[in-house]
C-alpha cells in the first residue's frame, strides 16, 4: 500500500486571520455606514469598524456571562447585571428605549406638550434605522456567542442585536464627523499593541494644536474609525481594547 504523505497543518498568520475573522462583515458594516453617510467607506475602515463592534459585543457577552456564572445560557437579566457592573458598556443607548429589558431604566420622556409617553409607546415616535435594522446582526451576535461558550435566550439575542446595531450606526455618525470637520477637537489617537503598556503623554502632547486628518474630504478611514471610537467609548480599558484590535485587524488591510 503506498503511503499518502502527511499534509502539513495550517499554521500562521492565515490560521490567525481565518480563527479571528470578525462576525460582523464589511458588507454589513458598509450597509449599515450607507444608512447614514454617501461618503465612500474604505476597506480598512469597514474592518476596523467591524473589529470595534466585535470588541465591544465581546465584552458585553463576557460581563453576562459572568453574572450568570454557572449558567451558560444568558438572558436580558444578565445584560443588566453586566451593565450594573461595568459603566464601560453602556453602549448603543438609543436601543434602551426600544427594548422591554431596560423598560423604567431610562428616565422619563415628555412628549412636545411636556405629557409622559410611556414606554410601550416610546418606539412610535422615532424609529432610527439602527432600530428597524438589528435584526441584521443576529447571524454575527449568534456566532459570536458560540465563539464565547455560551448561548442566549431570544430576547437577549435581539437586545445585543438592537445593541450592535445602535453602536455602529453612532460609529458611522461619528466617523463621518470626523471626516466633515478635518479631524479637528479630537486630537490624537494613541494604540498600544496588546501587553505594551500605554505610556504616558508628553507635556508637548498636550499643548499641541487640534491635529488635523489626513485624505479627501468624501472618503471615510481607518484613522476616521479609531478617533469615532475614542468618541463612543468614554476611556478605560475597553476603549483601549477597541482601538488595539482594530489596528491589528487592519495591519494587512489595503487602504482603499
Amino acid at each position: 500500500m503506498t503511503t499518502q504523505p502527511v499534509r502539513p497543518e495550517r499554521c500562521g498568520p492565515e490560521t490567525a486571520s481565518v480563527k479571528d475573522v470578525s462576525p460582523f462583515k464589511p458588507s454589513l458594516v458598509k450597509a449599515v455606514f450607507r444608512d447614514v453617510t454617501s461618503m465612500h467607506v474604505s476597506r480598512s475602515a469597514a474592518w476596523a469598524a467591524a473589529s470595534v463592534t466585535r470588541t465591544v459585543l465581546t465584552e458585553i457577552i463576557d460581563g453576562a456571562r459572568r453574572a450568570a456564572e454557572a449558567r451558560k445560557k444568558l438572558t436580558p437579566g444578565d445584560l443588566l447585571s453586566a451593565i450594573d457592573r461595568n459603566v464601560e458598556l453602556e453602549v448603543g443607548t438609543k436601543w434602551y428605549d426600544h427594548s422591554p429589558t431596560f423598560q423604567g431604566l431610562t428616565g422619563v420622556l415628555y412628549d412636545a406638550e411636556g405629557v409622559i409617553v410611556p414606554s410601550h409607546k416610546r418606539s412610535r415616535l422615532r424609529k432610527p434605522s439602527a432600530v428597524v435594522g438589528a435584526h441584521r446582526f443576529e447571524a454575527g451576535v449568534k456566532k459570536l456567542l458560540r465563539s464565547q461558550g455560551a448561548t442566549a435566550v431570544p430576547a437577549m439575542v435581539r437586545d445585543l442585536d438592537g445593541i450592535a446595531s445602535v453602536f455602529l450606526t453612532e460609529l458611522a455618525r461619528d466617523a463621518a464627523m470626523v471626516v466633515r470637520e478635518g479631524g479637528k477637537r479630537f486630537g490624537t489617537v494613541t494604540l498600544v499593541m496588546s501587553g505594551e503598556p500605554a505610556s504616558p503623554p508628553f507635556l508637548k502632547d498636550s499643548l499641541r494644536a487640534p491635529s488635523t486628518r489626513r485624505g479627501d474630504g468624501r472618503t471615510i478611514g481607518r484613522d476616521d474609525i479609531l478617533a469615532a471610537t475614542t468618541i463612543q467609548l468614554v476611556g478605560g480599558n475597553l476603549r483601549q481594547r477597541a482601538l488595539t484590535g482594530a489596528r491589528e485587524a487592519t495591519q494587512n488591510t489595503p487602504a482603499g
